[in-house]
């Protein structure tokens, strides 16, 4: 019965639309229905106030066959209306709004913790030197498998980088 508490309470669409940064798309989508709600309560008004009698005198003196009117009556008068138990849909419904509010729970908790990643790393482009301003020992203590990959070709007496020919040409004039 959460739905029923949650209809109750009133909508402040216009925090809704500032808050949770939502695009265009959606906020003329909200719009779109807000629009349309309001036009459905206007009609429920218009309707409900309209009276609900038949009046069964003025189809006796309009109509010449007295049978269809009494049968119209009669009908009218035995009419009861079925009722639903409904309760089986409604746990249903709840139940599927407590799963989508827990989901909504979690994307909420792993996009607030991406978010905080995606500050730190952030924080840690701003904080970083420029790259003009590395030197090959900064770059060396920073990977220190460069140095080591270095070591290994000078020893092997390996002056040149594999694929470097291939990739941006030989500058070599002679």
């Amino acid at each position: 019965m959460a739905s029923r508490a949650a209809t109750k309470a009133a909508v402040d669409f216009t925090k809704i639309y500032s808050t949770l940064g939502l695009g265009k798309e959606t906020v003329a989508s909200l719009q779109a229905f807000r629009k349309r709600h309001a036009d459905a309560q206007r009609i429920h008004g218009q309707l409900s106030q309209q009276p609900t009698t038949v009046d069964f005198s003025h189809y006796r003196s309009v109509l010449k066959n007295q049978a269809i009117v009494d049968d119209a009556e009669k009908l009218l008068k035995d009419f009861k209306p079925t009722t639903y138990d409904v309760s089986a849909h409604v746990k249903a419904i709840d139940q599927f709004e407590a799963k989508a509010v827990e989901k909504a729970q979690a994307t909420a908790a792993q996009i607030d913790v991406e978010l905080q990643s995606l500050q730190a790393t952030l924080a840690n482009i701003e904080d970083a030197r420029p790259f003009e301003d590395l030197t090959a020992e900064d770059v060396g203590k920073a990977h220190p498998e460069i140095l080591e990959t270095v070591k290994t070709m000078v020893k092997k007496g390996k002056w040149t980088i594999p694929g470097y020919k291939e990739k941006f040409g030989d500058l070599n004039v002679m």
